[in-house]
Order: structure tokens, then sequence, then C-alpha cells
């Protein structure tokens, strides 16, 4: 059976095409971190190489290695798995070697099963080489292979490899959706609560934070600082920004779920201030969120969420990292009634 949750449109028309035999050569799967791409990439790879009536049954050897990692008709080609390189610093770019690969792999027929199914994960980081590389084989599709290219950054690749796979978007699941299949796993209700909410609509992570402690408590880590940085001095905030810049080069989506927790925090701060606090997304910070609130104008949180906004997408677009998180730091308002000598006693104070 389908492993994914909550994305029934998808799943439908996935197994529509099954039964018509009227499958496209290449899929993009767009969508956040964690809401579900890797598992669906995965079941469909079952589905097309499954022995049973019904696929995918998740229980044949097929299905068993696929989900191991252990067939050697599907392969995932992502930034952490090229054997290839030895170096120990971090890789920032899918490789044209890794296409290449690719690339005499699928000219070959399948080994043990139906299908070859090459899963490209973090498609917008294939470099340019790559991209034009792989666009070559999407052009000109063999017999028995599908391409199943997973994404949370579209606008960040080439339209013309976009152009050539069939575009399917997954959704973030409801706060109940998310909430409703952590009680199936077990998950005590306050905690499955509180998940919910902290997940975005992605199941994959809620799963990882309910049987993982240390990401609950990374992400109150990351929190007390970032209350730290909205009272901290210029210089501070600025060796915050440095930091982080440094971080980017070495991991986009580190820096990228650090501004996201930032982004959540002020939306919360928006809905405790016009009144609709239980739909906030930090629930165990309520008392905190309502402290803070009071020394903001609407106005103000308004601004800043854009800002917030404003910088993710930059990032996104390859600016200068530091200068961008510079000029986020910037834009952290002041308290109301704070006037410029008190400011300027904060920072040279």
């Amino acid at each position: 059976m389908w492993q994914v949750v909550g994305q029934n449109r998808v799943v439908s028309l996935l197994q529509r095409s099954l039964e018509r035999e009227a499958l496209a050569h290449a899929y993009l799967l767009v969508g956040p971190p964690r809401v579900g791409k890797m598992t669906l990439a995965l079941n469909l790879a079952q589905a097309l190489n499954c022995a049973a009536a019904e696929p995918p049954c998740g229980m044949c050897d097929s299905c068993q290695k696929i989900i191991s990692a252990r067939h050697a008709d599907v392969q995932i080609i992502s930034l952490v798995n090229d054997a290839s390189l030895a170096e120990a610093k971090p890789r920032t770019e899918i490789s044209i070697d890794q296409i290449r690969q690719l690339q005499h792999s699928s000219s070959l027929p399948p080994f043990e099963g139906k299908y070859k199914v090459f899963i490209i994960d973090g498609a917008e980081f294939l470099s340019i080489e790559a991209a034009n590389c792989l666009l070559k084989t999407l052009e000109e599709p063999v017999g028995k292979v599908i391409f199943i290219l997973l994404t949370a950054g579209e606008r960040l690749m080439p339209a013309t490899v976009i152009s050539r796979c069939q575009r399917l978007e997954l959704l973030p699941l409801a706060a109940g959706e998310v909430e409703a299949a952590l009680n199936q796993q077990g998950v005590e209700p306050q905690k499955a609560k509180l998940l919910a909410r902290l997940s975005r609509g992605c199941l994959g992570w809620a799963l990882s934070a309910a049987s993982d402690d240390g990401l609950l408590q990374l992400r109150m880590e990351r929190m007390e600082r970032l209350l730290d940085i909205i009272n901290a001095d210029y210089d501070e905030r600025f060796d915050y920004a440095s930091q982080l810049a440094s971080q980017f080069s070495q991991n986009r989506g580190l820096v990228q779920e650090v501004l996201d927790l930032w982004l959540d925090w002020w939306r919360d701060l928006m809905l405790v201030k016009v009144g609709c606090g239980d739909t906030i997304t930090n629930a165990d910070l309520e008392a905190r969120l309502v402290d803070m609130v009071r020394g903001y104008s609407l106005a103000q949180i308004k601004a800043f969420i854009d800002s917030i906004q404003a910088a993710g997408e930059q990032l996104r677009q390859n600016a200068n990292p530091r200068l961008v998180l510079e000029v986020l730091m910037l834009d952290i308002p002041r308290k109301e009634g704070r006037s410029e000598q008190s400011v300027t006693a904060l920072k040279y104070g």
C-alpha cells in the first residue's frame, strides 16, 4: 500500500497511470522538506517493480529491497551519496559526474526488476553542467526507465528540465491531519498536538521529532538564540549574521530552517496581536509571546515578517548571504516607546 499520508490527489493520479500503463518517463515532485516526497518516490518505485497483484504491497522481496536501499534497479542521487568523491568538505552541488553515471546506468536494461528508477533528491542543487547533462537524458527517454526529481526549490531549477517532467505538487498537511497520524503512531496526545503545529504540515519532521527528543531540544535552543538576538546590540546581531552566513556556504537548508523559525515566531506575534492566539505555532511558548507582543505595533510586526520573507527569497536567488542577513538584523524592529538615545546606549553602553 502507499505509505505517503495526506497526498490522495497525487497518489490517485499515479495509481491511474499505473493501471493504464500511461506513466510519464520523468516526474518532478515539488514540496517543502519532509512533506513526503521521498516516501512517495520510493512508493512509486515499489509499485513499478512489485510482484503483487495490487502494487505496491510493501511486503514482497522487491518492495522490501527498495525501502531498504538494496534494489539494484533503484538508485538515489543526492548531495550526500557521491561515492566517487573522497574529500571531507561539504558539497553544495550535484555534480556532472553523478549524472554521467546515471546516464550510463539508465542505458542498461533492468537487472532484477521491471523498471529502472532514478530518484534525484534535491534537484535544485544540480550544477549547471549536471542539469544540462540530465536534460539530454530526459529529451531521449528509453524503455523501462523512470526519473523522479524531488525539489523544495523549484524556482532554482532550469525551466528546460522542469518542462521535460510531469509536475506533481505535494502540499503541506493540515495540523489536524498531522496530529491524527501521530496519534495513530501512539504519540502522546499533547505532544502530538504540539508537534503537529511545529511541523508546518510536514509529517516526516513530526514523526522524526516524536521519536527523537533531540529535535525539540535543538528547536528550543534556536528559539532562545532568536530571542537573545532580538534584544541584542548591533555588534552581537552582526556576529550572528556572520555565523549564519558561514553556515550557509556549507548547509543552505540549516539556515533556511533558522529563517523559518524566525518567520513562525513573528507570525505568532501577529496572531496574538490580533486576538488569534489559539492558532499559533509555538503553543508551548504562548506566555512569552503574550509578554513580548506588548512592545510592538501590528505594523512593525508585519514589516519584519516581510523582511524575513524577502531575506529568504534573496538567499534562494544566491544573493550575498552576509549582506542579506546583516540587513535582516538591522530590520529587527525596536520596541514601541524606545527612543533613539536608548538604541545608541544599547549599542555603545
